[in-house]
């Protein structure tokens, strides 16, 4: 029998594996949720970490450092008892829920232009890896012992330039620099690609080589995505295929997460080199089992069960959806990973959540 760290080495490398992987990301508040529904807690009352109690497969092992060009606190625009602005270290101002989780609204934002990037920003990027990282090698050096003694498939993660430009710029600045000056997005694609590199480099050469890496970039929304298919092409998959061909010469499959709207780039994902593909989200027009008909040779699949299912608390409903995911996945040959098609939102009941594992361990085994 296989380890879970060898099961989720095999799918990713397109070898075979005895069964169908397990991955999922509760958030956060959906756990302290689950607490007052039997879920365990720690000494202080904290829930315990989800990949261990559920038993995934794949675990983060850190990877993540501090991508703002200023460092340090962030500054505090205004504040409620629900919400709180904070200005980042890219002059992005951004509006987060205190006591929930969500996605931040965007207020306003500073770097509005190529001369204010060169001026302000760009200088505090250039040559800073070794301070970005320096505090983090310790760290990673013993998630991933830990989680290697533990038998998982453990993976450095970190969000890259496309969602740095989207906090650090806006939406309505980025996508017009796309069309008006496509040599600053160009820029700052290059000198954030070199920083990437440099501290991957330095985490994997000091901390320790994990199994894999996940690169956290949100590509699309309901049916469409952000930006046509030749903007991505020429102005920020190339970066992304730097990252993955240096990651590759370490030998870590590489695993791309887009939310949103992902067919129209799955040629350009498979091309770009990328070994996974995550969440596969239904709900803005993705069709799992299509993706797996036609790239599950190519890519190993993560994701691609509707979330609102488990919210339904229909137990006949979970059981139909969980058990025909699965199988079409393995009746198309697909090399999957079982989870939710974005994450478990406090609409999902912990005995919903563990009611559907249930289903996937009655037909994980390939």
């Amino acid at each position: 029998m296989q380890t879970p760290r060898d099961v989720v080495d095999c799918l990713l490398r397109k070898k075979p594996a005895d069964r169908v992987g397990l991955h999922d990301s509760p958030w956060a508040d959906t756990l302290r949720k689950w607490v007052t529904q039997g879920y365990p807690a720690n000494e202080k009352g904290a829930p315990v970490g989800a990949a261990d109690h559920f038993g995934f497969d794949m675990v983060g092992a850190g990877g993540w450092f501090n991508w703002q060009p200023i460092s340090g606190p962030a500054e505090v625009v205004d504040e409620t008892d629900d919400w709180i602005i904070r200005r980042n270290g890219a002059g992005g101002a951004l509006k987060y829920w205190k006591n929930k989780s969500g996605t931040p609204e965007h207020i306003d934002f500073r770097m509005t232009s190529r001369e204010v990037w060169e001026r302000d920003y760009r200088p505090h990027v250039v040559g800073s890896a070794r301070e970005r990282v320096k505090g983090a090698i310790e760290g990673v050096k013993n998630a991933i012992e830990q989680r290697r003694e533990q038998g998982l498939w453990s993976f450095f993660g970190n969000q890259f330039i496309w969602e740095n430009m989207r906090a650090s710029m806006g939406d309505i600045c980025l996508y017009e620099s796309l069309l008006l000056d496509p040599d600053w997005v160009h820029d700052y694609c290059r000198v954030y690609t070199d920083l990437y590199k440099e501290c991957l480099s330095i985490l994997i050469e000091e901390g320790g080589k994990p199994d894999g890496v996940w690169l956290y970039e949100d590509l699309g929304y309901k049916e469409k995505t952000f930006c046509s298919l030749d903007i991505y092409t020429e102005l920020i998959f190339p970066y992304y295929a730097e990252v993955v061909e240096l990651l590759h010469s370490h030998d870590l499959p590489v695993v791309l997460h887009t939310c949103g709207f992902t067919e129209p780039l799955l040629d350009l994902i498979v091309e770009t080199g990328f070994d996974g593909l995550h969440p596969m989200e239904v709900k803005a027009g993705n069709r799992p089992l299509w993706i797996a008909e036609n790239y599950g040779d190519k890519l190993c699949l993560i994701g691609g069960l509707d979330e609102r299912i488990l919210e339904t608390g229909d137990r006949d409903l979970i059981r139909r959806e969980v058990s025909e995911l699965i199988e079409g996945m393995k009746a198309r040959g697909a090399s999957y990973v079982y989870a939710s098609d974005h994450s478990i939102s406090t609409n999902v009941d912990y005995e919903d959540f563990r009611f559907a594992l249930d289903v996937y361990r009655e037909h994980m085994m390939y």
